[in-house]
């Protein structure tokens, strides 16, 4: 049998003191933080799995709008906003299967994935979804839902896009004051990488003629 002196029996007896107070809650501390760590990697190894997934699927969406198979692309974009809605193909996919519905002149479809994009969608994806839906919806004479889509949060980049097609909308309802007002505003957004279209929103201002 081991022998201690005072010292070392007393710190001894004070350990086994501790730990019949806080052994189970250590216990429990080490358990919690063992399965934190296994959820995290298992969660990591989840996201890579759907993110594999969803990429081989967008790759056949791909390919199937390179070729202009629009069942396929529909179909594929279908599939990765069902099962896959968390990761950006899904996004993508929505977006590139709204761009061939659009050109095919399938406005309703269309207008079904941006919208899609435009709530499920995440950052700059989702700004140019809006975008984009603003664009069917002002072929529609949609005005007001377009204005929605228009008034919402979005990435300071896109501050002189969202200002130019607020400017269209208004100009198309004949509110040329305020549709004036919004393209001097898209001008003063405009920054260097977006100096091509300057010429475009001048013309656009110029058209509604001098304020009265």
């Amino acid at each position: 049998m081991a022998h201690y002196d005072l010292e070392e029996q007393e710190q001894i007896d004070t350990l086994k003191t501790w730990w019949k107070m806080y052994g189970n809650l250590v216990t429990n501390v080490i358990v919690a933080l063992s399965l934190v760590v296994i959820g995290w990697q298992g969660w990591n190894w989840y996201q890579g799995s759907q993110a594999t997934k969803a990429s081989a699927i967008y790759g056949v969406l791909e390919q199937a709008a390179a070729v202009g198979d629009a069942q396929k692309v529909k179909a594929a974009a279908g599939e990765l906003a069902e099962k896959f809605g968390g990761t950006n193909y899904a996004a993508l996919g929505a977006m590139l299967a709204a761009k061939q519905s659009f050109e095919a002149g399938d406005l309703k479809t269309a207008k079904t994935q941006l919208s899609w994009v435009a709530e499920n969608g995440k950052d700059e994806v989702k700004d140019l979804a809006r975008l984009r839906l603003v664009a069917v919806q002002l072929d529609e004479k949609a005005y007001d839902e377009a204005m929605k889509q228009l008034d919402a949060v979005h990435a300071p980049v896109f501050d002189a896009r969202f200002l130019e097609l607020k400017g269209d909308v208004l100009s198309a309802q004949e509110k040329k004051a305020e549709a004036r007002t919004a393209y001097k505003a898209a001008l003063e957004k405009m920054t260097g990488k977006q100096g091509g279209g300057r010429e475009l929103l001048q013309q656009k201002l110029d058209g509604l003629g001098e304020a009265a």
